[in-house]
């Protein structure tokens, strides 16, 4: 074995070419040899912005040290015909670029990204060793000692309690097209004796989780996630799947095995009940929920209010034109509309009428604005707002093609009435960005507390990217009939 002038070691091969560990990388060019296994690779997006980044790697060499890799968007049609998981290369020429501060999923402070100049070949016969992969666990406690600090990503094994509610011991059933409609799949997961976590999968590792589970003969129990994100919701420690989140289940990998081997040794934990995140959502006053917001330690949260509704707020649509893929705004284009949201990126899409309806409430202590959503706007007035949309077509054929449909009967009849409102208090709120409040659910007043974890398996922790989308298409959906919906109240008509 050679050195290098500084100390770090360099290693020949029968073809005498010069191949760097992944442990002596540093930053800068370099024109040596690098050889890995490619363990993982994913698209990395700015959701602010709905641009491509560029294709981020997870790369383990025959040392077992782990490392970032980085491709710019303009060089990933290069390389991505040669990329498959889990197959061994070996990548000349490359350059030692920083580790990102945020969301890392090594630890490694040097990335690996591929430069003008660089080569990837696939290594056939490589004599060495390459692990399958490495896993960075975290407990309980230390997930929640580094809640909301998007800090590195780290990973999560344990056993299923619930899946969308449903108790893993009761063979729970998934259906695709609702989980494909709102995105994710919500599990509560324990890991060993710890407390009871909410885990969020969201897009690919949604379908991949169903993909996984339904593939079982029985119901699998064992679950871990890669790179997952620690956020508070709803006041309690919530972990969420990122881009670049794997799913792997009871005899997947290594540590799934070792895991499903545990619990098999420990059943009185597998039986436990241990739902202490199951809580009951807090009832506050339109006031109190006010001061909370203005604390300094207050994080997003769910509360239950009684309110009684004192008007709809004009001069703002009541609707907007969602996708009927991912209820993300739609926008016009030249000759159909087209979904705003890049992820999901269709064209052509059937407009469907979204609630994004303003009420204005008032209790004892205060007065405020609510905004619907969606489901919400619904179970206030027993009524999609589709339904209401195309009726007000029907009864008025042609007229008022390009205006906006003028807020409802069924909406304004709710004048008067107090019903029992759970709403979502935001990032948006305690910026001060907005005093309105989300509403997530609408209850009768005899219905009893519900639990956090029944609320999440309605609307909680809708993405930011999809949910600010909504908020952000008031504005814009304004007038802005559905084409679809519009074509289909006239065919209707004109046949009667």
């Amino acid at each position: 074995m050679a050195m290098k002038p500084h100390g770090k070691s360099i290693v020949s091969s029968d073809y005498d070419e010069k191949v760097l560990f992944l442990k002596d990388l540093s930053l800068g060019p370099h024109e040596a040899q690098l050889r890995f296994r490619l363990i993982h690779f994913w698209e990395a997006w700015n959701p602010l912005k709905k641009t491509l980044i560029g294709m981020e790697m997870l790369l383990i060499d025959e040392q077992g040290t782990v490392i970032q890799g980085f491709i710019s968007p303009g060089r990933i049609e290069t390389y991505l015909p040669k990329m498959k998981r889990g197959s061994v290369y070996k990548l000349d020429n490359f350059y030692g670029s920083r580790n990102k501060s945020v969301f890392r999923v090594a630890d490694h402070t040097v990335t690996v990204s591929f430069s003008w100049n660089s080569e990837l070949t696939v290594l056939l016969n490589c004599p060495s060793q390459f692990d399958d992969d490495r896993f960075r666990f975290h407990s309980y406690e230390e997930f929640q000692a580094n809640c909301d600090l998007k800090g590195d990503l780290y990973d999560v094994v344990g056993h299923m309690k619930l899946v969308n509610g449903q108790s893993i011991h009761e063979a729970p059933v998934l259906d695709e097209v609702e989980i494909a409609k709102a995105r994710r799949v919500l599990i509560h997961v324990q890991s060993h004796d710890g407390p009871v976590m909410k885990l969020y999968l969201w897009d690919q590792a949604a379908r991949e989780f169903c993909k996984k589970f339904k593939s079982y003969e029985g119901t699998p129990t064992v679950l871990l996630v890669t790179t997952v994100n620690t956020k508070t919701l709803g006041g309690t420690l919530a972990l969420t799947s990122m881009s670049s989140s794997r799913v792997f289940m009871d005899y997947d990998v290594q540590p799934t095995i070792d895991y499903f081997s545990w619990l098999g040794s420990n059943p009185d934990i597998a039986e436990q009940v241990n739902a202490e995140v199951v809580t009951k959502r807090e009832t506050m006053t339109i006031g109190e929920i006010f001061s909370y917001i203005e604390q300094e330690s207050a994080k997003d949260a769910f509360f239950e209010c009684t309110a009684t509704i004192d008007d709809v707020v004009h001069g703002s649509s009541w609707y907007y034109i969602a996708c009927s893929g991912c209820h993300s705004k739609v926008s016009k284009g030249p000759t159909s509309l087209l979904c705003t949201n890049k992820k999901c990126g269709k064209v052509n899409v059937s407009g469907v009428p979204q609630y994004l309806s303003k009420i204005s409430v008032y209790d004892n202590s205060d007065q405020a604005v609510f905004v619907l959503l969606g489901d919400a706007g619904r179970e206030l007035t027993g009524k999609p707002a589709s339904e209401l949309v195309r009726s007000y077509f029907e009864a008025n054929g042609n007229e008022g093609v390009n205006l906006e449909v003028p807020i409802p009967e069924a909406l304004i009849s709710t004048i008067g009435q107090k019903h029992k409102f759970c709403v979502k208090v935001t990032e948006h709120n305690l910026s001060g960005k907005t005093r309105s409040l989300t509403v997530t659910k609408i209850l009768s007043l005899d219905t009893p507390p519900a639990t956090a974890s029944s609320e999440d398996n309605h609307t909680t922790a809708t993405s930011e990217e999809t949910s600010q989308n909504r908020v952000d298409s008031a504005d814009g959906s304004k007038g802005a009939c559905c084409s679809s919906e519009l074509e289909r109240a006239k065919r209707r008509k004109c046949g009667n």
